[in-house]
């Protein structure tokens, strides 16, 4: 049964301007449901959208799988007045209505798992439910605007354990078969399944305060999920924590950075000791690869700008987890990785958003020395797992 997602993402936001590219915990808005679609039991996950910008970034960003696809949407379904439906019928139209099931998951629900989509469509292929959807339990008493209690007796209110509570849609996740989607041409029909998501995934941005308050949950459920082990990887990152951040130009481009050979010889004692270095940036630069072939680190990734789906990607391929791995950032496109690895370091002077968030702040600053304190780090911590 071929399962698939669309994502539908609109140029144009009037509450929060540029809502979609807007960077939540150093990431696009967008990337954190494309991820986690990505690494779900869905076939393949189209980005919708009107906007070329973010066809580029995706198609770029996400080259290393065939999963993601991208489709422009037409001006007329990504107005203001259009439909989701509408928006979804256009899209089944573009791809031949090649699927079994069809997938709608909302960029402004940004908290959504991997697990919740995959839950959304076994209601579907193991209960027999035609559509699906993502809801939340509140404990919530609901009135009628004219004075009346809609869900309980004020005379005989419930305490919260003895309460049901509502199911609300939550907006995040909603999967519908084929058949009855081209029939009702609507995202939910026929025998629906109620999937339960926590309840602060009700929260949708819609407000700059609603983007504050995710954020920090985002953030919040990141270091929650951190757990320690054997450190199997260290993954670096290169201007600010190698280099201290600055770049001399000329004429030509990029003339020279500034390396310290102290870290060199902590990374070779490292690899000596069974771990593995890598270096993920997001800048493209011949004197960083050149550096890297010298130290010997052939897991070296230029170009990266969705650090944590990259990574994600890496430590899948190796079979491994983020709790493996300490990781070394310096400035905010590195937050979520610093908030999801096993361990996390900052050079002392990285920016404050970074400093506010790491596991251990260095003593040394960025290209002098920083890299070979986490290695001797590593080197003594490792010993606990001998």
């Amino acid at each position: 049964m071929k399962a698939i997602a669309i994502i539908p993402l609109r140029k144009d936001s009037k509450g929060i301007p540029g809502k979609n590219k807007k960077k939540m915990l150093g990431r696009p808005l967008f990337s954190w449901v494309l991820t986690e679609a990505i690494f779900s039991d869905l076939d393949t996950v189209y980005v919708f959208t009107d906007d070329i910008e973010i066809i580029d970034y995706v198609n770029k960003n996400y080259a290393w799988t065939a999963k993601v696809k991208t489709l422009l949407r037409s001006d007329e379904n990504a107005s203001d007045t259009a439909s989701t439906e509408s928006t979804m019928l256009e899209f089944s139209e573009k791809i031949k209505h090649d699927y079994d099931l069809l997938c709608l998951l909302q960029a402004t629900s940004p908290l959504t798992m991997a697990a919740d989509i995959n839950k959304v469509l076994e209601k579907i292929t193991q209960e027999c439910c035609d559509a699906a959807l993502s809801v939340v339990k509140t404990h919530r008493f609901t009135w009628n605007s004219n004075g009346t209690p809609q869900n309980y007796d004020v005379f005989n209110r419930p305490r919260r354990q003895d309460f049901n509570g509502l199911l609300i849609e939550n907006g995040a996740v909603y999967c519908t078969a084929k058949e009855v989607f081209l029939n009702s041409k609507n995202r939910v029909s026929g025998k629906i399944g109620l999937v339960e998501m926590p309840e602060e995934t009700l929260l949708e941005i819609d407000s700059l305060s609603d983007w504050h308050c995710i954020e920090n949950l985002l953030m919040e459920r990141q270091k929650s999920m951190k757990r320690n082990q054997r450190i199997q990887y260290l993954v670096l990152d290169v201007d600010g924590v190698f280099t201290d951040g600055g770049i001399y130009y000329s004429a030509d481009g990029e003339l020279t950075k500034k390396f310290d050979m102290r870290d060199g010889m902590g990374l070779e004692i490292l690899r000596e000791n069974n771990v593995e270095v890598v270096v993920m940036t997001s800048e493209n630069s011949a004197l960083v690869a050149q550096r890297m072939k010298k130290l010997q680190i052939e897991n070296t990734f230029l170009g990266v700008k969705d650090k944590f789906s990259f990574l994600k990607h890496f430590l899948t391929s190796k079979n491994s987890s983020f709790e493996a791995v300490v990781y070394v950032g310096d400035d905010v496109n590195d937050l979520t990785n610093l908030c999801s690895c096993g361990w996390s370091f900052a050079p002392k002077d990285a920016t404050t958003a970074v400093l506010n968030h790491v596991d251990v702040v260095l003593n040394h600053a960025s290209g002098q020395g920083a890299v070979r304190e986490v290695c001797e780090f590593i080197l003594k911590y490792n010993k606990r797992y001998e």
